[in-house]
């Protein structure tokens, strides 16, 4: 793995474990009301899918180590381009399931190790 495909895997577990940190001790009224709380979540959710876009671009198989790459991908451009219709709940199911199963995935990769679960994001 070359060190530009090894820094935005590093960029997008930082932002997921960004995400952990931010949410910690939350619930979803707490959340949603939150306005500052959903930027930050909603920014790292671009983070990721946009660290891991310009990953896929430069490790061939990427995908199949990552399946849910396109849909967190399609995630990042549907919180940028439809912000004005972002369904909190659906983002607040993302970051308590989905989130932490990318963290751990990420984590994997980057310390050479086989991938046990695979995010379904």
């Amino acid at each position: 793995m070359t060190n530009a495909v090894k820094k935005r895997l590093l960029d997008a577990k930082n932002a997921c474990q960004a995400i952990l940190n931010f949410t910690s001790n939350t619930d979803f009224a707490a959340y949603e009301s939150n306005l500052m709380l959903r930027s930050a979540v909603e920014r790292q959710l671009e983070i990721i899918g946009e660290a891991l876009g310009k990953a896929d671009e430069l490790k061939e198989g990427l995908k199949s180590d990552i399946p849910a790459l396109p849909r967190i991908v399609a995630l990042r451009n549907r919180v940028i381009h439809g912000y004005d219709s972002v369904d909190h709940q659906i983002v607040w199911d993302i970051v308590q399931t989905k989130v932490p199963v990318l963290h751990q995935q990420l984590e994997t990769l980057l310390s050479g190790g086989d991938l046990d679960k695979k995010c379904d994001f």
